[in-house]
């Protein structure tokens, strides 16, 4: 179907105000450009939000606590952003964990995981699987709902969540109820359809993504591991139940779709929605873009599903 309106207008709108794309700046001005683009998310109101540090494989790693109002425990859902593993924040996502926190009904736990190029491949995979067994370990002192968590992410952080489910069965745990994977990177080869299609001109690019694995994991030997590529896994039988969202004008959406075809397989039972019209960074983007708020009403219905809610 043709381009979202809305969308087109925002893609405008960037084309006019012109100047560098994220790529061509060095990782911490790409980053501060980043979080600059994201509008302020006070309007979305939830019944409480902290900031800890916890444990990490590597030092502390600092997370955000978002709590439902009304009275707990709740179910505990851990998220992590996208950005590429180069770019991206608390701050960059904070509308989204609000949103899945007020909709679902859910404590989200928003990972700050370290980001590449100081902290290369596999440093974010392992920070993320150390922060959703401590959000399962210790859910019951923020106000969780103990044992079993959901995960979920955009983009890289898609990717992650992908990475840490399988981590969790080959690593007896935690239990994960669901994996929420929004247009995931899934593949480091780069070379769909939809990358010929959609390389160029949908705010994500051939060349963008080429700058995150070049950050990300400058080994093209080991983009190939399933930790980095979760698609080449061997075997992804005994996964949690998965969503799979893509977006039709997005370079990553063969691979998404690909994953999801994998996995249903593997017998995982897997919904896939593929939203028409629509770009890579969607999710982040439905307070401008009226058609993408049903991903954030599907998404909701999951997570609620999921905790049997």
């Amino acid at each position: 179907m043709p381009l979202d309106p809305a969308t087109a207008a925002l893609l405008d709108q960037l084309a006019e105000a012109g100047g560098p794309t994220i790529d061509q700046l060095p990782p911490a001005e790409g980053r501060a450009m980043y979080r600059m683009m994201q509008p302020p998310a006070d309007d979305i109101v939830v019944g409480a939000i902290e900031d800890r540090r916890i444990p990490g494989p590597d030092g502390e790693i600092p997370v955000r606590i978002y709590t439902p109002a009304g009275s707990g425990p709740f179910p505990v859902h851990v998220h992590f952003h996208g950005g590429g593993w180069v770019i991206g924040d608390l701050e960059t996502h904070d509308a989204d964990c609000r949103e899945l926190c007020r909709l679902a009904g859910v404590i989200v736990v928003a990972v700050d995981y370290r980001l590449a190029p100081e902290h290369r491949y596999p440093a974010a995979v392992e920070d993320c699987y150390a922060a959703t067994v401590w959000a399962a370990a210790n859910a019951e002192g923020f106000g969780g709902v103990p044992g079993a968590v959901t995960v979920g992410g955009d983009s890289a952080g898609g990717n992650l969540a992908a990475v840490v489910s399988r981590l969790a069965r080959d690593r007896n745990g935690p239990q994960i109820r669901l994996q929420l994977l929004i247009y995931p990177v899934a593949d480091a080869a780069m070379d769909t359809p939809s990358y010929t299609e959609n390389g160029e001109g949908y705010m994500l690019t051939l060349q963008g993504m080429t700058w995150f694995w070049d950050h990300y994991c400058p080994d093209a030997a080991r983009r190939l591991e399933p930790d980095a590529s979760p698609l080449r896994a061997d075997d992804l039988s005994g996964l949690p139940p998965a969503l799979v969202m893509t977006a039709e004008f997005d370079p990553l959406r063969d691979e998404g779709e690909a994953y999801a075809r994998r996995l249903a397989e593997a017998g995982v039972q897997v919904t896939c929605e593929r939203y028409d019209g629509l770009i890579h960074g969607f999710f982040s983007q439905a307070r401008m873009v009226p058609a993408a708020q049903p991903a954030l009403q599907q998404a909701a219905a999951a997570l609620r599903a999921a905790h049997g809610a």
